[in-house]
């Protein structure tokens, strides 16, 4: 890694040309311009932005977020959270379940050592307790110490309690832990960020409201004030925003923009996202009817589909396997690309995608005359626990 580490390092002050292949590669213009487009939408609006950090897994993008006004990130793991506090992210939401004491006495541990302001999502009355349990064998009295946010399941059929009565008896049961603080609801429908039409995820976030609705009445009935609900993603934070029941927003994948979101139908007036993330390949083989590049399913995840072809245009890429890459024209008249020529190609989904590198390189001025400005750590790969 580190050898590895000092060769990417070497490129920097190099055009593009220098970056070696199969190889992640962010395109900064792009990047700024989606940050700076998000940045506006969330301010515009009076909306807090919290993007979701599991998705570059990078601490200075984190940190480049947050100096466009994001009021911290979030992360699905203990360790993400762990790995960025370290790194000097102060401001940290987990946005999933945790129950294993050892994960909760590592989180527990931070609390107490970091400057980092800590949040967490649960839905049952084990992982409250054990939370307590892990705050106070550290040490750890301070009143609010950590912000404690219901996750109620609002159509994705995965975490969280029902809408409506089922928060009340945690919201109760964290108001007797000093070191708690209840902060409010987490509310993200995951399935609703890929559903292709407006129609689908109208109906989706439409659910999605009206579980917020009856989970925030109850808690208000029993005489809990509900300080925030949070949630939302990049393919659907238009429609949370239009509804008025959230306060933040948790959209990640904005600031790459992968192949999948790229296919999502749109509003006119929607903000508009660049793809910015993208793995560059090279043509290893060729035959009469195809092309071979180098970057196979271990430089791309597939789960949201196989990758885009953004350069040669006309190219359509096809399942070679783990190492290779198969182009093809997608229509007739198209040239395939050469021996040693570079493709660019935009990944199905950036998450596991990123998660397969151990950085990117940060290119300036475009990818086909580009430079690179930097190299970025991907410092929570692999941080699962």
């Amino acid at each position: 890694m580190n050898r590895r580490l000092e060769q990417a390092q070497a490129c920097v002050g190099q055009g593009v040309a220098a970056i070696d292949t199969p190889a992640l590669v962010i395109d900064l213009d792009a990047m700024e311009r989606n940050l700076a487009r998000m940045a506006a939408f969330a301010a515009g609006r009076g909306l807090r932005l919290r993007p979701h950090a599991k998705m570059h897994k990078s601490a200075e993008l984190a940190k480049r977020q947050m100096a466009h006004g994001a009021v911290g990130v979030c992360v699905q793991k203990t360790d993400e959270a762990l790995a960025l506090a370290h790194a000097g992210v102060h401001d940290i939401f987990i946005s999933n379940e945790v129950i294993a004491p050892a994960k909760l006495a590592r989180l527990a541990a931070a609390v107490r050592d970091l400057p980092t302001r800590f949040g967490i999502a649960v839905d049952s009355a084990l992982g409250i307790t054990r939370l307590a349990q892990a705050l106070d064998a550290a040490g750890v009295h301070a009143l609010g110490a950590i912000d404690v946010f219901i996750e109620i399941d609002v159509g994705q059929g995965r975490c969280g309690v029902a809408p409506g009565e089922a928060a009340v008896p945690l919201a109760r049961q964290i108001a007797q832990h000093p070191a708690l603080r209840f902060a409010g609801l987490q509310a993200y429908h995951g399935g609703a960020q890929h559903q292709r039409t407006l129609a689908e995820r109208r109906v989706a976030i439409e659910g999605a409201t009206q579980a917020v609705v009856r989970s925030r009445d109850a808690l208000t009935a029993a005489g809990f004030s509900v300080p925030l609900v949070t949630g939302a993603g990049t393919g659907s934070f238009v429609l949370e925003t239009a509804s008025g029941a959230w306060g933040e927003l948790q959209a990640g994948s904005y600031l790459f923009m992968d192949a999948d979101y790229a296919v999502n139908q749109t509003e006119a007036d929607d903000p508009v996202f660049d793809h910015a993330l993208f793995v560059k390949s090279q043509v290893m083989s060729r035959s009469e009817n195809h092309a071979v590049c180098d970057a196979g399913h271990k430089s791309h995840a597939i789960d949201s589909g196989l990758p885009a072809v953004a350069w040669p245009s006309g190219l359509v890429f096809a399942n070679g396997g783990d190492e290779h890459g198969i182009l093809r024209a997608a229509g007739p008249g198209t040239a395939l690309p050469e021996l040693g020529e570079t493709v660019w190609l935009i990944p199905g989904h950036c998450d596991p995608t990123v998660n397969l590198h151990d950085f990117a390189f940060g290119v300036v001025g475009g990818l086909a005359a580009g430079r690179v400005e930097r190299v970025i750590r991907v410092d929570t790969r692999g941080a699962l626990g």
